[in-house]
């Protein structure tokens, strides 16, 4: 299926790893232009480099950028205008949890994580509407989690900045209607570096990695005995983002492996 994005241009914030590097990747084997930026420059520029070399130099845009910085994020919006002077996606994917309980949350973690959740949405948000405003297909996507309808006692402040930033793109929806569709993409538990870095310090250290995350998916009663893969996600987000999705707005895609429990 050409699902119409050759020649479009897409940002993509937390672009450097997982489900954000495998976004890029799959973006620019659909013929699209990809800007995205990070935090450390030193992997941004290793990873543009690889882009670059497979998919052309014109093609590809890094930038650092600290999402929750507002002067960083409208720089970085200065240099898609410069580099494209057109936009038609974007997706919000910057964000991290943190594991704490109520009892065990200072107010500044709260602050963090509250500012995390919005303003790396509301920031590129407003630097880049007016690029957007200009497409015939623009598209926004925020990759949120599960704790925003499932919430977990131990990430207290997540699931509640979560479910909040949710809300939000419910809002952005029917305000940007119809010039620019808004939707997200809730997740479960998908592989990613900080579940590598937790295996790597297991306390059963004759344990192989498959055998690992059986037990892990197993504990968190998944129901496809594993956890999700970076591509899978990708995937639902490039066809939401793309001219195929043009009736979808205002939508909410679980990919969780079936582990939700809400209605």
């Amino acid at each position: 299926m050409d699902l119409g994005l050759a020649g479009r241009t897409v940002v993509l914030t937390g672009g450097t790893s997982g489900i954000g590097l495998a976004t890029v990747g799959l973006f620019l084997e659909e013929g699209a232009r990809v800007a995205f930026c990070g935090r450390d420059a030193h992997r941004l520029d290793s990873v543009a480099s690889g882009f670059a070399q497979r998919f052309g130099v014109e093609k590809v845009l890094a930038r650092r950028c600290d999402v929750t910085a507002k002067a960083d994020v409208e720089a970085f919006a200065d240099a898609i205008a410069r580099w494209s002077g057109s936009l038609d996606i974007l997706v919000n994917n910057a964000g991290q949890g943190q594991m704490t309980t109520f009892a065990t949350t200072s107010d500044a973690q709260w602050r963090e994580e509250l500012e995390l959740k919005f303003f790396s949405q509301i920031y590129p948000v407003r630097a880049f509407r007016p690029l957007l405003e200009k497409s015939d297909a623009a598209a926004i996507l925020s990759v949120n989690s599960l704790l925003a309808y499932q919430p977990e006692p131990y990430m207290v402040a997540t699931s509640a900045a979560r479910a909040g930033a949710q809300s939000l793109v419910k809002s952005l929806a029917s305000e940007f209607a119809p010039k620019i569709r808004v939707n997200s993409v809730v997740l479960g538990l998908i592989d990613s570096g900080q579940w590598e870095r937790r295996f790597q310090a297991r306390k059963d250290q004759t344990q192989d990695r498959k055998t690992w995350i059986a037990d892990l998916a197993a504990s968190k009663h998944i129901p496809f005995g594993r956890l999700g893969e970076p591509l899978e996600v990708a995937r639902a987000i490039v066809f939401l983002c793309s001219p195929m999705a043009s009736f979808i707005t205002g939508a909410s895609l679980e990919i969780s492996g079936g582990v939700s429990r809400y209605i």
